[in-house]
Parts: structure tokens; sequence; C-alpha cells
């Protein structure tokens, strides 16, 4: 499944890029869709944080999100690193006192609030109080008086606030800019906004208010946590992404989800899944239900099998190769550059690239039992001292494993 993100530069007054705003797309036409703000700010976190990557967004550079009261309210901007983002408090939210406490409160973080196409109210007595507070304004040239910019051109200089000239389209309206003593500028008259594209996992389990709920619990159970998360392809692909993307000290390869976990803690997972759960909605179109069906019973069969394997075994590293196995096909990526954005451990990806290893062999096995290639099933059973009778067990129990969750959350 494809999805999107544009980015529009914002230029310093030597014309040199400053940062970016990242806007919500739903596909290649560059236009806003009708989409609520709540869903399109977690979008695009979740597109540019866990599958385009931060990285390759921004340049380095800060990025300048849209937060509207609600998510403002939920304190969702203090899930990010001050130094990666500029919080972009949207013209719809309606300053109070709540709004200011929470500004105090990121200001005082590390975070930079920019206010968008702001409006002096005079009648609202936070108006100002909320100008005050930012470290940016952004000022909309198509559609503010001169009236307007000028009176609050005279604020931002007196309070030493730094102004942004947006949707320039002409020469003329630059260069008013820039004698008005803007700092940043943002338009068409640059740039329009780039749309870039990624492939997301889709999500079918619908397993995130349970996860919560278990998050919330005083004493969380981690193996009942990471069972859940086992169970949506979707969610784990996120869970290793998120890990590599935002650098949580990894100094080992996760070999199983419960060890993601453990890295991550859970104060950091209870706040991915919550922007996941805001954010949720149908992606169940556009890729096979077949695959995923496919992915989940060879996750459970790869684990199944190594438990029959002679000797102690760490299991989770089998389920997940077993799981990413056919991530190539899901996400229309080549195998080795998914693995290259994954913290997995050394042995899956050996496996996943067709290097030999007993997750390898595994993993062949479970395929030959997929396609009855009996001489593979023979030859892969005899190497890894497993009767035939047990794979079959097995087989059969990961198709109703794996049958059960899909109808559950298809139709339960």
């Amino acid at each position: 499944m494809e999805v999107f993100v544009a980015r529009q530069p914002l230029f310093n007054r030597m014309e040199e890029v400053y940062g970016y705003e990242l806007l919500y797309r739903h596909n290649n036409i560059n236009s806003f869709p009708n989409i609520n703000g709540d869903q399109a700010t977690t979008n695009v976190i979740i597109n540019s944080f866990l599958n385009i990557g931060i990285d390759k967004l921004s340049d380095g550079k800060p990025c300048f999100i849209n937060f509207t009261e609600n998510l403002l309210e939920l304190k969702l901007p203090t899930y990010f690193q001050p130094r990666d983002i500029v919080i972009e408090i949207l013209e719809t939210v309606v300053p109070s006192q709540k709004i200011i406490d929470i500004c105090l409160e990121l200001k005082q973080l590390g975070y930079k609030l920019a206010l968008d196409d702001f409006n002096l109210e005079k009648s609202n007595p936070y108006s100002y109080s909320l100008l005050l507070l930012a470290d940016m304004v952004k000022i909309d040239f198509q559609h503010t008086t001169k009236e307007v910019r000028t009176e609050l051109e005279a604020i931002a200089k007196k309070h030493h606030i730094e102004l942004i000239a947006e949707k320039l389209e002409t020469s003329t309206e630059y260069e008013q800019a820039r004698n008005s003593g803007y700092h940043y500028f943002q338009g068409y008259y640059f740039s329009r906004p780039v749309i870039m594209s990624s492939h997301d996992v889709p999500t079918y389990m619908t397993a995130y208010y349970k996860i919560l709920e278990l998050l919330h619990d005083e004493n969380p159970d981690i193996t009942r946590i990471s069972k859940l998360i086992e169970q949506d392809i979707s969610l784990s692909y996120k869970l290793l992404k998120l890990i590599n993307t935002l650098g949580y000290g990894v100094k080992q390869k996760v070999t199983s989800i419960k060890h993601a976990i453990v890295y991550i803690g859970l104060r950091e997972l209870r706040k991915w899944i919550y922007i996941l759960t805001v954010r949720e909605k149908d992606w169940k179109n556009g890729i096979s239900l077949e695959v995923i069906h496919n992915c989940l019973i060879r996750s459970k069969m790869c684990e199944a099998v190594a438990k029959l394997i002679p000797g102690r075994i760490e299991y989770g590293s089998f389920f997940l190769t077993g799981m990413f196995s056919l991530m190539d096909t899901i996400m229309n990526k080549d195998m080795d550059t998914i693995l290259s954005d994954l913290p997995l451990d050394e042995t899956i990806v050996q496996a996943l690239s067709g290097q030999k290893n007993v997750q390898y062999d595994v993993l062949q096995l479970v395929i030959a039992a997929e396609t009855a290639d009996w001489s593979g099933i023979a030859l892969g059973c005899k190497e890894l001292d497993i009767q035939e009778k047990e794979l079959f067990k097995v087989y059969a129990e990961s198709i109703s494993w794996a049958k059960k969750l899909l109808d559950d959350d298809l139709y339960g």
C-alpha cells in the first residue's frame, strides 16, 4: 500500500532552506483531501517517522507539523524530540487558558511554537497571550490584509518574534516581505509542496485498544502485549522501524517482539500505539488478504517447527523470520532495502537474504509444506530431525490460528 507526505521548504533571508512543513496527502495529487485535522496530523507523523523516514524528509532540518487543539491537549508533540519538529498551531485552535498552559509547558521543554495564519482576536484576552508565547508567526500573504500584517509585524518586532511569510506567489510579494523584516519565506514562488511516497504495511488486526488497556495496567504483562503485537504484521513492522528510525540506543539486534518492547520501553510503546490508534482507519484495500494470511501462517508455523527441533532454541527469531518472509510482496520493495531499515538479529537477516542457517532451513521447510513439495518436506524434516506427522500437525494448527485471527478482526 503506497503512502504519501508532501513537504514544502521554508527559506531564510539568504534563500537557504531553513526547514520543511510536512503536509498530509492521500495520493500523488498535490492538494489537501477532505479529512479531519487529527487524522491528517497522525497520518503525517506515521508516514514521516515510520514509513518514509524522517531523515529522508528533513535532511537534518526542523520539520513544521500542524497540531490541532485536540492533539495539543493530548500532549502529542512531546512524543518527539524538540530538535526534530516545530509545533505549528493551527488557526482553528481557540486561545484559552488551557492552551496557554500547554504552550508554556512545551516551551519549558524546549519546543519551538509557530502560529499558523494567526489572527489577533481583540475580543479574546488569551489571543494576545498566545501570540507572545510564539517563537514564530506565519502570515498568509494571500488572505491577510495590509493593515493586519502591519499590526502583527509591529508586535512581532517589539517582542522578538520571528515572522514567516507564507503563500508567496510572486517576486513582488517576496520583496514586500523582505523589506518588512520577515525572517523566513514559503510559497509557490519558491517551491510547491513536493510529494514523497513509500509503502506501508496494511493493518488487519484491531488490537490497539486492547494493547493500550494492558499498557495502562499497574503491572503490564509484557508477554501478553508482545503476543498481541505479534498477531499484527503492520504493528510488528512499525515497532522495529521505530527502533531504527528514532534510535533507542540499541546495542544488540532484535530477536523477538518481546525483545523489541524491552528496548523501546512501555512508556514509549504506549505513545506510539496511541498515535496509531488516533489515525486508525480502514487500510484493508490495496493488498491481498491472502498475503497477510500467509504471513501469519508462516510466522506461527516457523515458531512451532522450531519448538520441534531437539535442543533448546530461542523461538522468537523464527516467528519474525516467518512474519517478514513476505514483506517484499506486501511493501513492493526488495528485501535488502526492507532489512536495512530494521534492527533485526543477524540470523533473521541471513535467513531472509537466502543464507543457510537454522532459521533459513525452517523457513524453507515451511514453504515446502505450503506448496506440497514432498521431496522438500522429506529433506527438511530429515535435516532438522523432525517427524513429518508432527510437521503436518503444526501446519494445520497454524492455519487455524491465522484464520481465527483474521475472522475475529474482519467479522467479529
